[in-house]
């Protein structure tokens, strides 16, 4: 049965560490959950995922049920099942994907009608059916269906919204039939202060089991992301897991942990292993097709434990992949990122308890 269990805050910032209790697992957190939209997180097994320390995965709602079908995925004995993976798994709603789908979409009250990015057939989601879908998935954690307003949204269109997205959670809460999936409100509100205050005081007297916050790194700038985060945590119980949604560079994961958040997720890390970038020591990154790389026989990072560094591939052998359009660099890369990704995260939520966050952040923040 899912709890959640905040075990320290940092004297020096306030940042959480803390253990989401699931039926698949303990969860530490802070943590980062790698992406496995569609029942795979791209180019790697559930296992080498397993050993790289990932305790949870997110799929998505909507990918599954346009390919291959909830039902199907059900029949299977759910999605642990069907992809092999032992531990917890998050599936959004679907309702960013959607937002993505702008210029083939209808919002009504009702749901939303939109056309399918794989063959152009239409299919409407409500509030209810996406639950539906969910409940099929078996997920450990599901998320309640909303809308996502663009970054450039007025405050009339934010506002419309965020209370529509309010009704649909409490059309979500009646319709999940599961008591051994755990149903997360979203917050809403824009870009806008007082939108997100009046969001997250909304969401979390529902009395959801978490709260995620979302609608957020969809092109603002980041200082007005982590201005609003400041905004919506304040007013969201200490005592629930906070989930940022799609948020999974280095400096977003610091930020957010330092403003409170435990939970956030990014297809960033496997998107970078198949373009040839790599995350270096201190959050930055460096592009493996480059050509300064050609003669460098030395792995990515000495002191990382992924399957790439801790194998012994140099940044010269990985680049001659690339290069010839090997799979394996898109592999080890891919590796490297989720591993880069779960250690930043080990490492805070080590310095959490330690209260040690602010020189965590002088040494590790090489962004703003």
């Amino acid at each position: 049965m899912f709890s959640f269990e905040l075990q320290h805050v940092c004297k020096q910032t306030g940042a959480r560490a803390g253990v989401v209790h699931t039926d698949h697992g303990d969860i530490l957190t802070p943590v980062f959950m790698p992406v496995g939209t569609q029942a795979t997180v791209k180019s790697l097994a559930p296992q080498e995922v397993w050993d790289m320390g990932a305790r949870i995965i997110l799929s998505n709602t909507y990918h599954l049920q346009m390919r291959p079908g909830s039902d199907l995925i059900r029949q299977a004995g759910g999605l642990h099942a069907f992809m092999r993976w032992p531990g917890a798994v998050l599936t959004d709603s679907g309702g960013f994907q959607v937002f993505s789908l702008s210029g083939t979409r209808k919002v009504t009250e009702d749901g939303v009608e939109f056309q399918s990015h794989i063959n152009g057939s239409r299919h409407f989601f409500t509030p209810e059916y996406a639950i539906e879908v969910e409940n099929n998935l078996g997920a450990d954690i599901i998320m309640a269906f909303d809308e996502c307003s663009a970054h450039t949204a007025d405050h009339a269109y934010a506002t419309a919204a965020m209370e529509r997205t309010h009704r649909w959670a409490a059309r979500c809460q009646t319709a999940h039939k599961r008591e051994d999936q755990a149903l997360f409100g979203i917050v809403q509100g824009g870009m806008f202060d007082d939108l997100r205050a009046c969001s997250a005081k909304t969401i979390d007297a529902m009395g959801f089991p978490g709260n995620a916050i979302g609608g957020l790194s969809v092109g603002e700038e980041k200082p007005l992301m982590y201005h609003l985060l400041e905004q919506t945590t304040v007013h969201l119980d200490p005592q629930r897991p906070r989930y940022l949604m799609g948020v999974g560079s280095p400096d977003c994961l610091i930020n957010g942990v330092l403003r409170g958040v435990d939970m956030f997720d990014c297809v960033m890390q496997t998107r970078m292993g198949r373009t040839a970038a790599a995350f270096v020591p201190g959050g930055g990154r460096i592009n493996l097709r480059n050509a300064k790389f050609a003669r460098d026989f030395e792995v990515i990072d000495a002191n990382c434990g992924c399957p790439a560094c801790k194998g012994g591939f140099t940044k010269a052998y990985l680049r001659h992949l690339y290069m010839a359009g090997e799979i394996l660099a898109a592999r080890l890369v891919s590796a490297h990122n989720i591993y880069y990704s779960l250690d930043l995260m080990r490492r805070m939520r080590q310095a959490i308890f330690a209260d040690d966050m602010l020189n965590f952040v002088q040494n590790n923040l090489s962004t703003p």
